[in-house]
């Protein structure tokens, strides 16, 4: 018998066999009576092919006891078939149509068959009732997709329904909503008073993904009633109204003006009044505190008329026969607009008795007028007027000779030499002018342990390390040779000028000369760019793969997911840590600096999804004593907020999270960004500082001897500044950094040295100890803050050096160093970092820079993105992982999984282990997931 299995392997239909037998026999029994008249082979026919689905079976639910209708079209098709559950269905309870396609003239079958709600509910087990179609030609067989059944429900009561609030005015109001369990899953809308919410028409609402409705800012308008509504197609639910009141409380308005003292004369009183109406209250709020009047006493003077004083003596009788005498109005003085005397003051009389010509009185009235002094005023008027003319003439004069010597100046040409050597002379002496530029004065030459000076002008500046406190031996300074090819021609424009570098190979000092002219195109004026200095700064071209740029040894690192660029781009993209002198401190008033001033950028690229900027901090955060703010600086180089810790909203264009010596970034925008912070009345705060003692490394061959010790935050960075500082200087490390909370008190740090050695050493220092003051370590603005203890031994016989040095803040806590060293032997380098510290590439791009491999991610976030009526999903995972301060932030973007993995990556840099992860999701009941972490991950 043939076997009715073709190509496929599926059993053929009845009438297909039946054809094929028959075609056999008839062949066989003719063949001997035409072999002699048929040729020997036929033209062959075209070959059928296998059946292609016009129309698939669709996922189905059934709706009460209502069967559903399956239906699946195929062609070329013998025959077509349904296969549920892994059996074959009846053929009586198929319905077919066959009809012919008029443009191939395939024939094409079309088959239904009908599901009951009893047929499902007859299946036992796990899995859900499935069907698919099995279509039949010539060329064998094919399967089409499976189609699910399900009985759908949707249960009475919702799991969490929203509550009524009352709200102030622009506060942020959350609805939430946990819709009945239901198959298919319900869908949620919102009615306000029976209208639904569109949030693509008005912005200030936002529905989550959850299912929860968020109002940004309550508006007058807002105040309503809201439903949250479930649908699905078997019923629509209603949940209780929650009824939302937006009140506004009431403001004072601005002072009226005093009134005028109620009394003309004597004691009496002012008042000023104000209303409630800025603004008025509104819909139960509040009413002013206060009193809407204020009165205050007012004392009005009375006037006081003026009264003659007695006359005075009479004068000596003059040469005109004649004395005189005075009086004042005095008694009292007119006050307060009283009348003035009315009378003479002066009286005259003849003193002779009648032996002159005759008798004068003359009397001069108060109000008499003086002798004319017109003549006076004009000698003092031209005597100003010309001592005004001679002192414009000498500044003209002067005005004139600076611009000369200034144009003579800045159209000069100087040689490498006299420029460099310039620039190192001390500040209160100028090398003379001499024809040849290419000849150093030779009978004054500089000092070269003089405090190094900085070659001021539109070019660059040679910054002297320290900030001014040390001497700086130059003898051994490559600045100090001639540099013949190297020309600097200084112009008064603020631009960049030309350099003409040295054709031949010799080397130029790197940091001093590695200035590369800025491009066009958008750049953060305030990332120091030029140069970057190699310890702290990371760069690196990335793509859509993402990638991670780290700052070594800093704790400062930039983490770029997988889809934060866009396909087909790539940037490169930079993280410098701003230098200290070079940067406008964030902090103000009472706050303080708790992180370096980090630039990432490029800034103004866009970005699918947020990236995690990690910044280390000194905050002591034992007790919550801070207000915690991240701030960014502007193009125009001022500080605004970016968000306060615990004050968020869904403005707020980033997410910060907090641990106990970093905080990570979550934002969209590339800039400029620091931590700052104050304390949080009424207790003052405290942040961690490091103190860290440091000697000559060489041995010492003179009598005198220095010990400094350094105060500076508790950050890597901030240590390994101090560490580049004194390696330069020639200076050690003697032990580990201690560690010391800094309070908020206003009081000053206090070192001093004891237990010093008398009979063999002394002390330089005048004062029993030294202080600095608070706000230059409050503030972050004094970098590196620190304090030299110099001494002085008897002989060069003495070597060993025993002594205290103790740093403490005035009414709060201290530390003490205890120092046992011999001053004539190379002291060995004591490294603050443990040996076994991995060393972390800079730049690290694709799959490589994440602990968590796609495919484990891929599968976390569909798991757990879409919304679980049980609440086992992001929102638990984001508990698990201690990121849930403020979900809003994560509910808002399209994969809330995959921004807590990134948050969770850059949390777990330097320690990814997925043991962690795992747990966390074991705990959820998250049992698939972690069957592929096992495959595929590294638990």
């Amino acid at each position: 018998m043939l076997s009715p299995r073709i190509h496929g392997g599926e059993g053929l239909g009845p009438l297909m066999v039946l054809f094929l037998l028959c075609g056999s026999s008839v062949a066989g029994a003719d063949d001997g009576d035409y072999s002699e008249v048929l040729p020997d082979s036929f033209p062959s026919a075209a070959a059928e092919p296998l059946p292609e689905f016009q129309l698939e079976p669709d996922d189905a639910f059934i709706v009460k006891n209502r069967p559903v209708q399956l239906r699946c079209r195929a062609a070329p098709a013998t025959q077509i078939y349904f296969k549920c559950n892994g059996e074959w269905v009846n053929q009586n309870d198929h319905v077919t149509r066959e009809s012919l396609d008029q443009i191939t003239g395939l024939v094409v079958r079309e088959v239904d068959i009908s599901v009951s709600r009893t047929q499902v509910e007859e299946l036992f087990g796990l899995e859900d009732y499935w069907c698919q179609c099995v279509a039949w030609s010539s060329a064998g067989t094919t399967k089409s997709r499976r189609a699910y059944v399900r009985i759908a429900y949707l249960r009475k009561n919702f799991e969490q329904e929203p509550l009524g609030k009352e709200v102030r005015l622009d506060q942020e109001v959350l609805f939430q909503c946990r819709p009945p369990e239901g198959i298919p899953p319900a869908e949620v809308d919102w009615l306000k008073n029976e209208d639904i919410i569109n949030s693509g028409q008005d912005s200030n609402f936002l529905m989550t993904i959850d299912h929860n409705l968020i109002i940004k800012q309550a508006r007058l308008s807002d105040t309503a009633n809201y439903t949250c509504v479930a649908r699905n197609v078997v019923a629509r639910r209603r949940s209780s109204t929650a009824t939302l009141i937006v009140y506004v409380s009431g403001g004072w308005s601005l002072w009226t003006e005093w009134s005028e003292c109620n009394v003309r004369c004597g004691r009496g009183w002012q008042r000023r009044t104000r209303t409630c109406t800025n603004p008025a209250p509104l819909n139960g709020g509040t009413f002013c505190e206060g009193a809407p009047f204020q009165r205050i006493t007012c004392t009005t003077l009375c006037p006081v008329d003026g009264g003659w004083t007695d006359w005075a003596k009479w004068s000596a009788c003059g040469t005109e026969c004649t004395h005189w005498r005075s009086r004042e109005c005095q008694a009292p003085p007119p006050r307060n607009g009283g009348r003035h005397c009315s009378g003479s003051v002066m009286e005259s009389k003849n003193c002779t008795e009648g032996l002159c010509a005759r008798n004068k009185k003359v009397s001069i009235e108060h109000a008499s007028h003086p002798l004319d002094p017109g003549a006076g005023v004009a000698v003092y008027a031209g005597l100003v007027g010309a001592l005004l003319l001679c002192v414009v003439l000498v500044l003209c004069v002067g005005v004139l000779a600076y611009r000369r010597s200034c144009r003579q100046l800045n159209g000069d040409i100087t040689d490498s030499s006299s420029a460099l050597t310039a620039a190192f002379h001390p500040g209160n002496y100028k090398p003379p002018r001499q024809d040849n530029p290419h000849l150093l004065h030779s009978s004054a030459p500089p000092d070269l342990t003089a405090t190094a000076g900085s070659l001021r002008g539109p070019l660059y500046a040679l910054q002297q390390s320290a900030a001014n406190a040390h001497k700086i031996p130059m003898t051994t300074s490559p600045l100090l040779d001639p540099l013949p090819s190297l020309k600097i021609k200084v112009y008064n424009s603020s631009t960049l000028s030309s350099l003409e570098l040295p054709t031949g190979g010799s080397s130029v000092d790197g940091e001093i000369l590695s200035l590369r002219t800025v491009g066009s195109g958008p750049r953060d004026p305030h990332c120091h760019t030029l140069p970057r200095e190699p310890g702290s700064c990371a760069s690196g071209t990335l793509g859509s793969l993402g990638g991670r740029l780290t700052v070594p040894n800093t704790g400062v690192s930039l983490l770029v997911p997988p889809g934060a660029i866009p396909q087909g781009k790539f940037y490169e993209m930079y993280l410098i840590i701003n230098k200290w002198e070079k940067t406008t401190l964030p902090s103000e008033g009472g706050q303080t600096v708790l992180s370096p001033v980090v630039c990432c950028g490029p800034s103004g690229m866009l970005l699918s999804r947020p990236v995690v900027l990690t910044l280390p901090h000194c905050a002591q955060l034992d007790t919550p004593d801070w207000t915690l703010t991240l701030k960014t600086q502007t193009h125009q180089g001022g500080w605004e907020e970016v968000l306060t810790v615990g004050e968020e909203s869904l403005s707020s264009p980033c997410y910060l999270q907090l641990e106990e010596q970093s905080c990570h970034v979550l934002m969209e925008q590339l800039g400029t960004y620091s931590l700052v912070g104050q304390s949080a009345l009424p207790q003052p705060a405290c942040k961690r500082l490091q103190l860290a003692l440091f000697a000559p490394r060489a041995p010492c061959l003179s009598l005198d001897y220095c010990l400094r010790v350094y105060c500076t935050q508790d950050t890597p960075h901030a240590l390994k500044e101090v560490l580049e500082l004194e390696r330069s200087l020639g200076g050690v490390l003697l032990e580990e950094p201690k560690l010391l909370l800094f309070k908020d008190s206003y009081h000053n740090l206090r070192l001093s040295i004891h237990d010093i050695p008398h009979s063999h050493w002394r002390s330089k220092l005048l004062a029993k100890y030294q202080e600095i003051p608070f706000y230059h370590i409050w503030s972050g603005s004094q970098r590196p803050l620190h304090c030299a203890f110099s001494l002085e031994r008897s002989s060069m016989a003495v070597s060993q050096l025993s002594c205290k040095i103790c740093v403490r803040q005035v009414e709060g806590e201290g530390q003490i160093f205890q120092l046992h060293a011999d001053v004539q032997e190379t002291l060995p380098p004591h490294s603050p970092l443990p040996s076994g510290v991995p060393c972390v590439p800079s730049s690290q791009v694709g799959p490589y820079a994440f602990r968590l491999p796609s495919s484990i991610r891929m599968k976390i976030c569909g798991s757990l993105d879409a919304p679980s009526a049980r609440g086992c999903d992001w929102r638990l995972l984001a508990q698990s992982l201690g990121f849930d301060r403020y979900l809003n932030y994560f509910a808002t973007k399209p994969s809330p999984t995959g921004v807590l993995l990134d948050l969770w990556e850059a949390c777990h840099q330097g320690d990814a282990d997925l043991v962690s992860l795992a747990t966390a999701l074991e705990e959820m009941g998250k049992s698939e997931v972690l069957v592929v972490m096992t495959t595929d991950g590294d638990c």
